[in-house]
């Protein structure tokens, strides 16, 4: 495998609504420091690929309201690496928009599509199955996904129904969205399903023979502008398909048609920092399970409880329990973990009720 054909795509255009009042629209979560390790989540995403991948093969693409903080956060990324959209259409543009513009550069590009704010604490384990997975792909005309075995019956996670077998990469039989608790306890109990990590490896070519195949009017719409990615003309032209095209998905447009999909059964610790409860899971804790951050933060009394903030004032919590408590110099936060699905609605009602305020 000639490893300058291998690239990733890093999608980091997302707002992270259920991790307000910390991630907002101007400053979303993939640019914090969500755990307290001293890193980014965008820029542990970054370090992880380049351990694999060489920098000028690393693409990120961001809202364009963003590229000026991918910049700062990422400065040894080349600049002309930091792709902006202008609108915000879903991960299927976004993937067509990489695949076109690296197929014009090297007709063997091996591309890996990946989420910037997950949480992947084995590295080592991560670049041995992403290598894995790229081998695969720059031999076989196959899509391959990272599945994780899954540890319990999450309901936030989507699911990979897979082929029994001794193989290292399987063949996908089905993907499931989110189910209820009731369906993803008896994918657990089947023992052939994994959570679907949202991580895609293709040849270049492959997933663009997919889209004219599957999703023909975005593949007419990127191959009309082909000649002009990777020219001075490039930005203008892809914000007039971005302004015209279908927001989908890429699971919609392509995996759940494509019958080469194949995945990989993975083992190194994962999540997808989808919400505050699996921050909290991921968080150190105290005695009585309070995840707290802050120099001037207390917990008296008060079990399995989130406490964040982002500035220095003391905080008291007593005598509660199972509450995410969010403070930033904009807002404060107060609810009960189980509604933690609601924190985007909160966040929605609070900018109507109040849109003089920047939360």
């Amino acid at each position: 495998m000639n490893q300058n054909n291998n690239y990733v795509a890093i999608m980091a255009g997302g707002i992270g609504s259920r991790f307000w009042p910390m991630s907002t629209s101007d400053y979303p979560k993939q640019f914090l420091d969500i755990l307290d390790t001293g890193q980014t989540l965008l820029q542990a995403t970054y370090e992880r690929y380049l351990s694999f991948i060489p920098n000028e093969n690393i693409y990120i693409v961001t809202s364009d309201m963003y590229v000026d903080i991918v910049a700062e956060q990422l400065p040894n990324l080349p600049k002309e690496n930091i792709l902006g959209e202008s609108e915000r259409k879903n991960t299927a543009p976004c993937v067509a928009y990489i695949a076109f513009k690296l197929q014009q550069q090297n007709p063997d590009a091996n591309l890996v599509i990946a989420p910037s704010d997950h949480l992947i604490t084995d590295a080592r384990h991560f670049m041995e199955t992403c290598t894995q997975a790229l081998a695969y792909t720059a031999e076989e005309n196959a899509f391959v996904t990272l599945g994780i075995n899954p540890s319990h019956p999450n309901t936030g996670y989507g699911y990979i129904q897979y082929e029994k077998g001794d193989a290292a990469v399987r063949k996908v039989k089905r993907f499931t969205e989110k189910p209820n608790i009731k369906d993803a306890t008896s994918f657990i109990a089947a023992g052939d399903y994994l959570w679907n990590a949202g991580i895609f490896i293709w040849k270049t070519k492959d997933v663009l023979e997919a889209f004219s195949q599957y999703a023909g009017e975005l593949y007419k719409s990127f191959d009309a502008i082909k000649d002009k990615l990777n020219t001075p003309e490039e930005k203008q032209a892809v914000d007039q398909v971005y302004e015209s095209c279908e927001s989908i998905s890429i699971d919609y447009a392509i995996m759940e048609h494509a019958q080469n999909v194949h995945v990989i059964p993975s083992h190194f610790p994962w999540s997808d920092l989808g919400t505050w409860n699996s921050a909290w899971e991921n968080f150190a804790k105290d005695e009585n399970e309070n995840a707290v951050s802050g120099r001037h933060s207390l917990a008296i009394n008060a079990k399995k409880c989130t406490i964040q903030t982002t500035e220095d004032k003391l905080i008291v919590v007593a005598g509660v329990e199972d509450l995410i408590i969010v403070n930033t110099e904009e807002a404060l936060l107060v609810c009960r973990k189980e509604d933690e699905q609601e924190i985007k609605v909160f966040a929605k009602t609070a900018k109507e009720k109040f849109p003089e305020l920047n939360v």
